[in-house]
């Protein structure tokens, strides 16, 4: 099986290799456009990152899973371009974003839909996939009521605000009375309230915590009852971030959507066998995605 793997990743390296890749400024955005060789306008998927810092390959300062990486690899394999990029505030914050402390989720919003509307106007292409990755689903969805995106694709995607979550995770991790004036500052930051000085374990400044309250409250529930077009929604029974009802409540507020539930995938969208396995594979950038995953998006999104 080993030997396997690593034929088809060889193979995978070849394509990835003939594949066309460029880098490119649009605006202020670095980014990374991946074409098929010899197919004359492929679809494209425009790759939205998660959370944190995090480059166009999918990795932050800390963890690397080169997530988008292999996921570009594999649909470029397939035939289907991809554009993926460094999210604000990746390798350092440029004076074209503005001041940090200015910045709001919308603007993720408002990156998201300006790659969409270049990679329209391109003329290169068939049609425009969004495909976003954890938080990236949240901006793939709300970047969806305003341009028009012709699929859409959730993976490992959360159904609930961003403070709830985090709550929800916080509660897991740490004693109750560590806990506690954490979950109120999150509430506070919530309600728009500065949190000065912020608990210990929350460390987010006063001056960043407006930022932080525009991702903390932004609900994709309602917004995911109007989407229109097709959508594809992919979850992982091994994600340690996010609990199956995520799953559930996206499937239920867009009913049309396909979905597909993969009992061993974890939140990066490998494959892990325990909880040891899970940590190690967020600095794994060589091991291969999820099979049927990739299968999945790569047929929803060349779809005719």
């Amino acid at each position: 099986m080993r030997a396997l793997v690593t034929w088809l990743l060889l193979l995978v390296s070849l394509a990835s290799a003939a594949a066309g890749e460029s880098r490119l400024r649009i605006g202020a955005i670095d980014a990374v456009l991946t074409v098929p060789p010899d197919i004359a306008r492929p679809p494209v998927a425009l790759l939205i990152a998660g959370s944190g810092s995090t480059d166009h390959d999918g990795n932050g300062p800390q963890l690397k899973p080169a997530t988008l990486k292999k996921l570009s690899e594999q649909l470029a394999a397939r035939g289907i371009a991809t554009l993926r990029y460094d999210k604000r505030g990746a390798g350092e914050w440029k004076k074209e974003f503005g001041r940090p402390e200015d910045f709001r989720f919308k603007d993720f919003v408002g990156d998201a839909a300006a790659l969409i509307d270049y990679l329209r106007g391109s003329a290169r292409f068939s049609h425009v996939a969004v495909v976003g990755h954890s938080e990236g689903g949240l901006v793939a969805i709300l970047a969806a009521q305003r341009v028009p995106v012709d699929r859409l694709v959730l993976l490992a995607t959360a159904a609930r605000k961003q403070g709830d979550l985090l709550k929800a995770q916080l509660a897991k991790q740490l004693p109750p009375d560590k806990f506690a004036p954490i979950g109120k500052a999150i509430d506070d930051i919530m309600a728009g309230q500065i949190v000065d000085p912020p608990p210990a374990g929350l460390a987010i400044a006063p001056a960043l915590q407006p930022a932080i309250t525009s991702a903390f409250t932004e609900d994709p529930i309602e917004p995911m009852r109007k989407i229109t077009g097709p959508a594809l929604i992919i979850a992982g029974g091994r994600d340690h971030q996010l609990a199956r009802l995520d799953f559930l409540a996206l499937t239920t507020a867009d009913i049309a959507a396909k979905s597909l539930w993969l009992p061993d995938m974890n939140h990066v969208l490998v494959d892990v066998t325990d909880a040891a396995d899970d940590v190690a594979s967020y600095n794994e950038p060589e091991r291969p995605l999820d099979p049927d995953l990739i299968d999945a998006v790569a047929a929803f999104i060349s779809q005719k």
